[in-house]
């Protein structure tokens, strides 16, 4: 079966199977993970469509926040598939994109992905590799970090401070946030952080006390996905939550690349998922004097609870605070 005529109703169940073991087993530290075109047209239509949500949310966050990356090409390393690299271009657009780079340690899944890269944007330049010198543009990595050891996570970092900007998302857990703020507090002297944060000073979540917690945030799926009886079957047959969608990210741009204002500067951003209650929610708030477990009472600020109890997204409030509880909420930001 070729990757053109996979498709949600023709899955192969064996293939899906043996990928999700390798992915649970580390496998693909060792570029296990691939055999054939069909594992890759496999893997891109499910496992990597719950990447593309996470990698929407933060999209869509970095629209929201009114960035946009500067010119020149687009490198997805560690490319797998191909699908951050074309949600990026989709998002963001295709007008100020040279070329769009894709790497992987695997031969087989560069071509996939730039083939499917192609085919989606035909006016779109496709290469594969590394430039070997000089700056690289805008880098993606998508869910990297757990698969590489020390040594390869030196050379990585190596690599990222080539770029003019750095998108970077990774699974929710607390060993890969925790790994991901480790690689923010080696790059915060030649970039700026463009979010998650709203400042540039060190990570709260560094400072004694805070040791259990650790930055993320849940992505929504699709509207309609648990009653699309093919993805309910994947999730079944995979052992997969659909809905649970954790995930951490880092967004960077090289100090002085760009004249631009810290349009957020003074806002918090809410990490994780606020705990709402009858006629109250706890927010764990993050903002350059650190973190610390906010409550917001409904009668304080009615429509942003109204919105925490309707399980709709709320990233970013501005308000004042007195003690640890939020009064005066201004705005939010979904």
């Amino acid at each position: 079966m070729t990757h053109e005529e996979t498709t949600l109703e023709t899955l192969d169940w064996a293939r899906l199977e043996r990928l999700r073991d390798g992915f649970l087993s580390g496998a693909g530290a060792a570029g296990a993970y691939w055999q054939s075109r069909a594992d890759l047209a496999n893997y891109d239509l499910t496992f990597a469509q719950r990447i593309a949500w996470k990698w929407d949310a933060v999209l869509a966050e970095l629209k929201l926040r009114g960035w946009t990356p500067p010119p020149g090409d687009v490198l997805d390393w560690g490319c797998g598939s191909g699908i951050a690299g074309r949600c990026v271009l989709r998002e963001l657009g295709t007008e100020n994109v040279s070329a769009l780079r894709v790497f992987d340690r695997s031969p087989l899944a560069m071509e996939f992905a730039a083939d499917r890269a192609r085919t989606v944007f035909p006016t779109v330049a496709v290469n594969s590799g590394v430039p070997e010198t000089g700056r690289i543009g805008l880098l993606l990595l998508s869910h990297v970090l757990n698969e590489l050891p020390d040594a390869e996570r030196e050379a990585l970092l190596q690599l990222t401070r080539r770029a003019d900007a750095v998108l970077w998302v990774e699974p929710g857990t607390h060993a890969d946030s925790r790994a991901l703020i480790a690689m923010r507090e080696r790059l915060c002297e030649e970039f700026a952080v463009v979010a998650p944060c709203t400042h540039q000073a060190a990570c709260g979540l560094l400072t004694a006390g805070n040791e259990r917690h650790w930055c993320h945030n849940f992505a929504a799926p699709p509207a309609g996905l648990m009653a699309d009886g093919n993805w309910v079957r994947f999730g079944q047959r995979m052992g997969i939550d659909l809905r649970s969608l954790p995930y951490s990210f880092l967004a960077l741009e090289r100090k002085g690349l760009r004249k631009g204002e810290e349009n957020f500067s003074g806002w918090s951003r809410v990490i994780g998922a606020p705990r709402v209650y009858k006629g109250f929610a706890k927010l764990f708030s993050c903002e350059a004097n650190g973190v610390r477990d906010l409550t917001l009472q409904k009668r304080d600020a009615s429509a942003v609870f109204k919105r925490l109890r309707d399980e709709e997204s709320v990233l970013l409030v501005r308000c004042a605070v007195a003690g640890e509880k939020l009064v005066g909420v201004e705005a939010t930001v979904p």
